[in-house]
């Protein structure tokens, strides 16, 4: 698959790139958070996911698959930004840098038996590893919120419909982002009676793929332009507005699991987005046919 594309500071057209071009690094750096979760998952299944005093591999499991599976989604969405080639080699190098650490510091930590973000019980040079990753938060989130800026600019693109699924995609990875410095100030997860941060902070991410996947089988549809962008915002607006939602309640120390009014809605918004998702598919296929 090829995607038209322009770029660089004077938005001037550089050709005809495919998926992931010139982005091997930051795939392979995704593919290694995702082969690290596997090889967890299969040493938990035989030794068990706690290890003493305070360490969980479940947690490294899922940080790993999830960091993997970010970095694959912006090694997708890199060509489409404004980037110039000098400020996306600087952007590659510094999410590759902060990702290899990160995956080092959650998995080892956790192996070790000791909190990789909120140790209690390590030493003073585990207390410092924490207040380290924490830095590596900051530049992760700095380098979202960059990229997202350059997405927000004025682009010249053929792929109307993807960008738009990449723009709302970013929002919600900013709230996820938010969420993630809110987990910082806690050092923990967990807020009130129930309420548990982690929830809003993966939702958030996967955006990178719910609303991507929208835009591009809506693309590939060839619906009508109109339709398609109706579509496009109202199951994108859903998502988000979940999301706003998820975080109320969680503020208010509640998990987004249980019977009430405001779950219930936050389930109505997101059935909003699987039904034009699997529309979108549905006319994805019929297309194909």
């Amino acid at each position: 698959m090829t995607i038209p594309i322009y770029s660089g500071q004077d938005g001037v057209k550089e050709g005809t790139k495919k998926l992931f071009e010139e982005e091997k690094s930051l795939v392979f750096t995704g593919l290694i958070g995702l082969f690290l979760a596997a090889i967890i998952a299969v040493f938990i299944s035989f030794n068990g996911a706690a290890v003493s005093p305070e360490g969980n591999l479940k947690h490294a499991f899922s940080f790993n698959a999830a960091v993997g599976i970010y970095i694959l989604s912006i090694a997708a969405i890199l060509p489409f930004s404004t980037l110039n080639n000098r400020r996306r080699k600087r952007f590659r190098k510094l999410l590759i840098g902060s990702s290899f650490y990160s995956y080092t510091i959650e998995t080892v930590q956790h192996f070790r038996g000791f909190n990789p973000r909120f140790s209690t019980k390590g030493s003073a040079a585990d207390i410092i590893a924490g207040i380290s990753f924490g830095v590596v938060s900051i530049i992760l989130v700095t380098l979202s919120l960059w990229l997202t800026i350059h997405f927000f600019k004025k682009i010249h693109t053929e792929r109307p419909l993807l960008l738009m699924g990449i723009r709302y995609a970013l929002l919600s990875v900013m709230i996820a982002m938010a969420a993630g410095i809110w987990m910082s100030t806690l050092q923990s997860r967990y807020t009130g009676d129930s309420g548990n941060v982690m929830t809003l902070h993966g939702l958030g991410f996967h955006a990178l793929q719910t609303l991507l996947l929208t835009g591009w089988l809506l693309e590939k549809a060839k619906v009508n332009e109109k339709t398609a962008r109706l579509l496009l915002h109202a199951g994108s607006i859903s998502w988000i507005l979940s999301i706003l939602l998820i975080g109320i309640q969680t503020a208010l120390g509640k998990t987004v699991f249980e019977l009430s009014l405001l779950p219930s809605f936050i389930i109505f918004l997101l059935f909003i987005w699987f039904v034009i998702a699997a529309l979108s598919g549905w006319f994805y296929l019929k297309n194909k046919c």
